[in-house]
């Protein structure tokens, strides 16, 4: 469920479970795909989605034209009309462009911003003085939730002790994803020292740390968006108590798990929906190349051992 308290923390969390994340389908030529959109929408919420991110790495977003990101932030919260809540993935270097793009989603019905530090490329990072200021004007800009993504991929450390300081002094910083290396015992440290500012310590990275990260305290998951049938029984045992469940459930789909996370990356969601007719084509946009073509049968047939909805949803 996305509306009950965490076993962590005495806040209550306004949001908790499997907010996988939302691929963007192109066709042949790269245009984008509004009708396929709007199906694979529909299949991830049918599949057990207790919400979605949208614009995310995983989504491709670094291959967004501006127009484009405004275009799909609004056809899917219109199309997704309430049914689960919304994350919209707005990062971006400049403080003032991430504070227009975060404006604007909340506008249009988002229910929580996630957003990575400030980067660009290999090697344009800031300090810690500047990631403060960043994420406090964003959050003077918003009345929503603020998700800070700690990923790698921004090239920035971030200790679990400054993540901590952010949430205890920054009115909208409540949520983080932790997708860094030992990510559980981050999580641990984030949970202890940030206490109840820390509303939603999720788990990240394809839920290849699920298990570890969920006995640290983590109260959501942001997965990839092909196998939400497969994620939210996990989740659902273990918010029931039931540790042995989960972890059986977990060992059963954690070969897609790891060929997804280890393998395919994020056009594993857009392969498991061609393949099951959800979207009409998963082909990437130049220059991202295509997925390995043993990779995707290997794939294909992981998925169909494990019956994934996916496969089947269209039919």
């Amino acid at each position: 469920m996305t509306q009950t308290g965490s076993a962590s923390s005495t806040r209550s969390a306004r949001f908790e479970g499997l907010f996988p994340v939302v691929p963007t389908p192109f066709d042949a030529d790269g245009q984008l795909d509004l009708e396929s959109q709007k199906r694979c929408v529909d299949f991830m919420i049918d599949a057990g989605s207790d919400g979605l991110c949208i614009l995310a790495n995983f989504s491709e977003q670094f291959l967004l034209a501006d127009d484009e990101r405004e275009l799909l932030t609004r056809i899917i919260l219109e199309h997704v009309a309430g049914r689960v809540p919304v994350i919209v993935t707005t990062t971006h270097f400049s403080t003032r462009v991430c504070a227009e793009r975060s404006r604007r989603a909340e506008a249009m019905g988002a229910a929580m911003v996630m957003v990575m530090p400030p980067y660009h490329g290999a090697t344009f990072r800031v300090g810690e003085p500047q990631i403060f200021e960043f994420y406090q004007r964003l959050s003077d800009a918003v009345s929503i939730p603020i998700m800070i993504q700690d990923a790698p991929a921004a090239g920035t450390p971030m200790s679990a002790a400054f993540l901590a300081r952010m949430a205890r002094e920054i009115e909208q910083v409540a949520y983080f994803k932790i997708e860094t290396a030992g990510a559980a015992a981050k999580l641990r440290e984030l949970i202890r020292m940030g206490g109840d500012a820390v509303e939603g310590p999720w788990d990240g990275e394809e839920a290849i740390t699920l298990v570890p990260d969920l006995d640290a305290g983590a109260t959501g998951s942001m997965t990839g968006g092909g196998f939400p049938d497969g994620i939210r029984p996990i989740l659902d045992a273990w918010r029931a108590g039931r540790r042995d469940d989960a972890i059986a459930a977990y060992e059963r789909w954690l070969p897609l798990i790891n060929i997804e996370n280890r393998q395919c990356g994020p056009l594993a969601a857009k392969s498991l929906m061609k393949e099951g007719g959800v979207i009409a084509c998963e082909a990437p946009r130049h220059p991202f190349p295509p997925m390995q073509p043993a990779a995707r049968a290997l794939l294909i047939e992981t998925a169909r051992r494990l019956d994934a909805h996916v496969l089947r949803w269209a039919n």
